[in-house]
């Protein structure tokens, strides 16, 4: 098991965010968190990487504590997070974005991110401003690659992309998580979710009320419509 939350409990200010998180990442293996909007999806995420600390519960990756520590601690053991809004430095090029993320020990080069994301190739002299809400997701991937990662986290990568890029993304995804890399995603897109992942769970106003493998979430439509207000074709 590469990450695993124990009631983890975390707030902003007075309010009281989440309210005794589980579960857990096994190696190499992609698991996806899913709830409305404001269910504390995000949060659990920078909890994981830092950004917010516990007030409760442990956070344990590859079998060690890491709740309480700085967060360049944190990513330096390993764990990296693409953000929502991808963070990628508009001015700079996408070769010069990725060699910000490079460790020269990782498996992960820049022939290594060029040969899953082309279009990277394509751009690499082009500034990140130029570049397109997909090719930019691609990027902020790629970079996080270049770190070497145990444990990619990623906050809805696919929001508001094209279809055609949105499929782009998730040969990419599936591509890394065959590498060997475990993946904690958080999407709003289910058709993406069913086709990546092999467990889900649902968080619902800071607490985790469903997990299931893939076959068991794609059958249970009553918990899709309840705690998500979607159904899945």
């Amino acid at each position: 098991m590469i990450l695993e939350l124990e009631n983890v409990h975390a707030h902003y200010g007075k309010s009281h965010v989440l309210q005794g998180v589980s579960l857990r990442v096994n190696d190499g293996e992609l698991v996806t968190l899913l709830g409305r909007n404001g269910a504390g999806k995000t949060t659990t995420l920078k909890t994981i990487v830092g950004v917010v600390p516990p007030t409760q519960g442990n956070v344990n990756f590859c079998k060690n504590a890491i709740n309480g520590q700085p967060a360049h601690l944190i990513a330096k053991r390993g764990i990296c997070l693409v953000p929502e809004h991808r963070g990628i430095f508009k001015l700079l090029t996408v070769e010069e974005n990725l060699l910000l993320g490079q460790r020269k020990r990782s498996p992960w080069q820049l022939a290594d991110v060029y040969r899953i994301f082309p279009r990277l190739q394509e751009r690499r002299k082009n500034g990140g401003g130029q570049l397109s809400g997909g090719e930019q997701q691609m990027l902020s991937i790629g970079r996080a690659l270049m770190n070497d990662p145990k444990l990619l986290m990623l906050d809805e990568p696919v929001e508001g992309l094209a279809p055609v890029i949105v499929e782009e993304i998730v040969a990419q995804l599936h591509t890394i998580k065959a590498a060997g890399v475990a993946i904690l995603l958080v999407e709003q897109n289910l058709e993406v979710c069913t086709q990546l992942a092999s467990r889900h769970y649902i968080l619902e106003q800071g607490s985790i009320v469903y997990c299931a493998d893939n076959a068991t979430f794609l059958a249970d439509t009553e918990v899709k419509d309840r705690y998500l207000g979607v159904g899945l074709v």
